[in-house]
């Protein structure tokens, strides 16, 4: 659980360096990168949420 947090963070930090790109630059190819650390959290939270139970019923 402890990785997939770190990776989650690891995720996160990326989201947000290419969030603001776009923001703040109005670079449109870190939109697009964005977009898909976006998804890629989304599996990730869906992840830990799974664990998260599994770990809560021991």
């Amino acid at each position: 659980m402890k990785k997939l947090i770190e990776k989650i963070n690891a995720e996160f930090e990326a989201f947000f360096k290419e969030a603001e790109q776009q923001a703040e630059k109005g670079n449109k190819a870190a939109g697009t990168r964005a977009r898909k650390s976006a998804l890629e959290l989304s599996k990730m939270f869906k992840d830990f949420r799974k664990i998260s139970v599994e770990e809560s019923k021991k």
